[in-house]
């Protein structure tokens, strides 16, 4: 006799969040920020830090995965230390959201119709041809730039870059 074995069903994915924060651009901000993630047991997904239009401050975009009540948690630290002007949780929100990425792909000449009709497809762009690769640069949502990379895996990716998610709040809204 042998026992059926039942497989549990896989959790539910955690719900991604976006969350910003402005901070005064000093040395060592950045550390705390990550250390706030640290402690509480999140993993930063992506990261993007950039000056604000006034030089003494900073943007910072995060993007990490967790319950709605442990990032609350999270944003009321980040918000605490003393750098931080504002932190927002922006998952939910009316915000513009775009990410670049760049797929170098091995490339054989019998294979570049194809490529370049996906890639024109996503509106992306080759911006350098070699002998036998190409880099194609595409710009758009998480989701977009997944299916994209999804759909050129048949083609051998060499490498990828992304540069994480950028959000800006829409309308009057802080970001």
């Amino acid at each position: 006799m042998s026992a059926a074995i039942q497989s549990e069903p896989a959790p539910a994915p955690l719900p991604t969040h976006t969350i910003s924060l402005f901070v005064n651009n000093k040395p060592g901000v950045l550390v705390r920020v990550a250390l706030v993630f640290s402690r509480r047991g999140f993993n930063i997904e992506s990261l993007v830090v950039s000056p604000a239009a006034e030089g003494r401050f900073s943007r910072m975009t995060i993007t990490c995965s967790g319950r709605n009540e442990d990032l609350e948690q999270v944003v009321k630290q980040l918000a605490k230390l003393v750098d931080v002007v504002h932190a927002i949780d922006h998952t939910g929100d009316e915000s513009y959201e775009v990410e670049i990425a760049l797929i170098k792909l091995h490339c054989p000449l019998d294979q570049r119709t194809q490529i370049l009709q996906i890639a024109e497809h996503y509106k992306a762009r080759v911006v350098d041809f070699g002998a036998s690769s190409l880099i194609i640069q595409a710009h758009g949502s998480s989701e977009k730039l997944d299916a994209l990379i999804e759909l050129l895996q048949p083609a051998q990716l060499v490498e990828l870059v992304r540069s994480g998610k950028l959000l800006m709040a829409r309308g009057e809204h802080l970001t």
